[in-house]
């Protein structure tokens, strides 16, 4: 996009240009000029350090450390070229090194940040204290979480593709063209924040926070039906059932082949409910339809075995029939005092079921 002069009579197009026609340096004028001037990234930043590179057995150096309002350590890197180079690689072994700093540390190291500019470096702390607006330090809440800023006059595909996959893995990376434009003499530069856009950092934060609900709680989910199943197959192993030598799962359902293939008696459990029942898909919904309506010729007589009235779900254009009796109460969000009486039920109901099926699946004409 070109930046433009609004005149009385047209838009005039200023000259684009490069950091590099410009004779502008990384450290010398960009990094020299964000230090003091750290909000024009668009940020909440306070700067620590410049070059900072204080650890063992390594020359590397971070061209701009950072915490922001959150008490964040922030790593901004540099690069006055159209592509990032790869940055990414060398902020990402940055945030590595600096992940374990402690707030003694930070005031520190921006102790001697300030001494190399000829300020007092006896007000590191309090500068520290004042940005966070803290009363005094917390070393439980500082530096909880390393951001990773890029700053460059424009990025390469590469470089952005590794920053959008870093991204979906919950590594807040973002990146700020820096876009120079010359005109009469006059050096501007156009400063935008390109990933994430600004727009949608908020709805990003939603969904990033959803999606931790949601694994939490599918995590939480599936211990909790790995441990119902687990006390119905020993039910079912006790009673000497088809369903005791399976291995407890963590999905709703709970299967056990009938011999035959394409027709399993299953259980199902939700949240309020349990089921039992017999699921016909042999992969073919002709042949679904077939082996059920044989079935359903019989429902007085499966009905009377059973001793109640059982649901038979044709289940017209789905890929599957159903056989099924809904115990009607029960399910893994009951009290877990109240599981082993659901799952007793649930045997009995199915040792009914099977007693009820049996004869008139050995005479399927299939």
């Amino acid at each position: 996009m070109a930046l433009y002069e609004m005149t009385q009579s047209a838009f005039r197009a200023l000259d684009g240009a490069t950091f590099s026609d410009m004779n502008v340096k990384e450290r010398d004028d960009l990094q020299r000029l964000l230090r003091t001037q750290i909000d024009v990234l668009g940020d909440d930043l306070f700067v620590l350090a410049e070059e900072f590179g204080d650890w063992e057995d390594s020359r590397r150096r971070i061209d701009l450390l950072a915490i922001d309002a959150q008490a964040n350590l922030v790593v901004i890197e540099l690069k006055r070229t159209s592509d990032g180079g790869h940055m990414e690689l060398q902020a990402l072994r940055y945030a590595a090194m600096v992940s374990a700093m402690t707030f003694e540390r930070a005031v520190s190291i921006h102790s001697a940040f300030l001494r190399s500019l000829g300020r007092d470096e006896e007000k590191a702390e309090t500068l520290i204290l004042e940005f966070l607006s803290w009363a005094e330090p917390d070393e439980e809440s500082f530096g909880t979480d390393v951001r990773i800023l890029l700053v460059s006059e424009g990025f390469g595909r590469e470089l952005t593709t590794a920053v959008l996959w870093l991204r979906e893995r919950d590594i807040d990376i973002r990146c700020v063209r820096l876009h120079p434009y010359s005109d009469n003499g006059s050096r501007f530069v156009d400063v935008q924040q390109i990933i994430p856009l600004p727009e949608v950092i908020d709805y990003q934060i939603q969904l990033k926070e959803k999606g931790k609900v949601t694994r939490k709680n599918k995590a939480e989910r599936y211990q909790i039906l790995l441990k119902f199943w687990t006390g119905v197959v020993g039910i079912a192993k006790r009673e000497g059932t088809r369903h005791g030598n399976r291995t407890p799962g963590t999905y709703h359902w709970l299967g056990g082949s009938s011999g035959i293939r394409g027709l399993g008696f299953n259980y199902n459990i939700q949240q309020f409910s349990a089921t039992v029942e017999l699921y016909i898909d042999r992969g073919d919904g002709e042949e679904n339809l077939k082996v059920f309506e044989q079935i359903l010729a019989h429902r007085e007589q499966i009905n009377q075995v059973f001793g109640h009235d059982i649901d038979f779900a044709r289940l017209d254009g789905k890929k599957a029939c159903r056989i099924l009796y809904d115990l009607k109460d029960g399910g893994y969000k009951s009290p877990e005092a109240d599981w082993p009486v659901i799952q007793e039920k649930m045997v009995k109901a199915m040792t009914r079921l099977e007693l009820a099926l049996q004869p008139i699946l050995d005479d399927l004409q299939i």
